[in-house]
């Protein structure tokens, strides 16, 4: 009932068109963005599902853990199936197809992270069942955040008292300013806050700087800069991702530490939301909100999640689907 055909480049288009018509898909699920990486980096092994000859269902993967088992998203942050409006058993459907096909082709695991359902037009979770209902459970779980938003000239009353008192500190402060990039400027800046906030918590950018500069030329109206300056020296700053028309995440979100005194997120933070109301965005995605540190992957980074509730951000769980074959 289902065909599942392999990717070929030939495809390009045809798939980000599907992408930017579905129900769920995200700017990570384009082979427009996938295709910043290197060819040699990640062992894609994309998917496309037909229904006859309609196109219902695309999946972004790679093949990982010696060839043993087909992992989505591999390179980007969500996958899982690409879904327009489909009857429920359309779901279970596609389900079986894939396990048909990983079957065939001798894989051991499925893994699939697909986006928060605040990505979603129209909320559904038919597939969540079909694979739970098709032998899935879970690989893991995190926790992420996200402002929910509305139409407001004046969001900033729903945050925090502490919140509010440093963003008003902050827009009274004639030696901070706060300048919006919807060009390639301000990145050489930007990174090595970047690089310095990675390297307190020991870790690294999941970018270099020259992919951001790729990845801005490929989407220029999906990838934006926000950058905090205190008597001219960027000292923090924000990098959005417009991942669809409903959900702006915050991709990084950083500052020196030696100027946190000055409260350059909170000012940032601030007028993303706004920037976000604007375009008419639904939610603002914070990230997730783990202890990197520690030995159970789970572990919340509570004071991380006590500075995002300041800024009326709930828990969002995204969830790691799992089937051993």
């Amino acid at each position: 009932m289902i065909e599942v055909r392999p990717y070929r480049e030939a495809l390009a288009n045809t798939w980000d068109a599907f992408v930017a018509s579905s129900n769920n898909g995200t700017l990570f699920h384009f082979q427009k963005f996938l295709s910043y990486h290197p060819p040699q980096r990640f062992d894609f092994h994309h998917l496309l599902f037909y229904h006859g000859t309609t196109l219902v269902s695309v999946l972004p993967a790679a093949v990982t853990e010696n060839g043993t088992c087909l992992e989505s998203p591999m390179g980007a942050s969500y996958g899982g199936f690409v879904l327009g409006d489909l009857k429920y058993p359309m779901n279970e459907h596609l389900v079986d197809a894939l396990l048909e096909y990983a079957s065939k082709h001798g894989f051991k695991k499925i893994l699939l992270t697909p986006a928060p359902f605040i990505y979603q037009d129209v909320l559904v979770q038919d597939m969540d069942y079909a694979l739970a209902y098709k032998g899935f459970d879970f690989d893991r779980h995190y926790i992420s955040h996200a402002i929910k938003l509305e139409q407001t000239d004046d969001f900033t009353k729903h945050f925090s008292a502490t919140a509010r008192r440093y963003i008003h500190q902050c827009q009274r402060n004639p030696d901070l300013s706060i300048e919006f990039h919807d060009d390639a400027r301000g990145y050489d800046e930007f990174y090595p806050i970047l690089v310095d906030n990675k390297a307190k918590h020991n870790a690294k950018p999941t970018h270099t700087l020259e992919e951001l500069y790729r990845l801005k030329s490929l989407f220029p109206d999906r990838i934006f800069l926000f950058l905090v300056r205190l008597k001219g020296k960027a000292v923090g700053g924000s990098v959005m991702f417009r991942c669809n028309d409903r959900v702006a995440l915050c991709f990084y979100n950083m500052l020196y530490y030696e100027f946190s005194d000055y409260h350059p997120i909170h000012f940032v933070m601030n007028e993303v939301v706004h920037w976000a109301i604007r375009l008419g965005c639904r939610y603002v995605d914070i990230g997730v909100s783990q202890n990197t540190q520690a030995a159970n992957q789970m572990t919340p980074a509570y004071s991380l999640i006590d500075f995002k509730e300041k800024f009326a951000a709930k828990g969002v769980l995204r969830s790691t689907f799992r089937k051993l074959l």
